[in-house]
């Protein structure tokens, strides 16, 4: 008998898609620079959609440096307008204003609450909550954690935080695992 794959349906667009799913979302993440850089780039794909964001990575990237808050907290108006000018990235001032002002307030989180990862993962006691999808359709697009994290983190300044946001965000790190029951990447991790 054939091993077939089967991916939430959701990545079944485009090999980009594919890969992401694959190796990256749901799996958790633990890493503050990592935790700091998907929600930066969870807030630069509100309004589009998540395939913009990973046709664009290796640029958005490179050109933000690679989302290290210690760097990115220290960019002036000048590269500000130098990022508003590359063609590469999502050239919305309030979005790259947003990364900048979220990085500053970034060590500001740190201080209060020893790390990103320490401040996030204690909502759910340190362990993934585990949904039961069956359906693309059950899936929320906010829950009671989201607004609750969205909340604390605009207490804290930070912006492009809103609670759907902040779900999709949960989601590509692994705090929720929301690949569908029937997904054969529900239990890489």
């Amino acid at each position: 008998m054939e091993n077939r794959i089967i991916r939430c349906p959701w990545a079944e667009s485009s090999v980009l898609e594919q890969e992401y799913h694959d190796t990256q979302w749901g799996i958790p993440v633990h890493d503050d620079k990592m935790l700091f850089k998907m929600m930066i780039l969870e807030g630069m794909q509100a309004g589009l959609s998540w395939s913009t964001i990973l046709s664009k990575m290796d640029t958005l990237c490179a050109a933000f440096d690679d989302f290290d808050p210690a760097i990115v907290a220290r960019y002036d108006e000048d590269k500000v307008e130098a990022l508003l000018q590359n063609s590469g990235i999502i050239r919305n001032r309030a979005k790259v204003n947003a990364a900048v002002h979220n990085a500053n307030r970034y060590f500001v989180l740190c201080e209060k609450h020893g790390s990103l990862d320490e401040f996030l993962w204690r909502y759910v006691d340190f362990k993934p909550i585990q949904n039961q999808w069956e359906q693309l359709s059950q899936i929320p697009a906010n829950t009671p954690l989201s607004d609750q994290i969205s909340g604390d983190l605009k207490k804290l300044g930070f912006k492009f935080v809103g609670t759907t946001i902040i779900y999709a965000f949960l989601q590509a790190v692994g705090i929720v695992n929301d690949h569908l029951r029937s997904c054969s990447f529900r239990t890489i991790f």
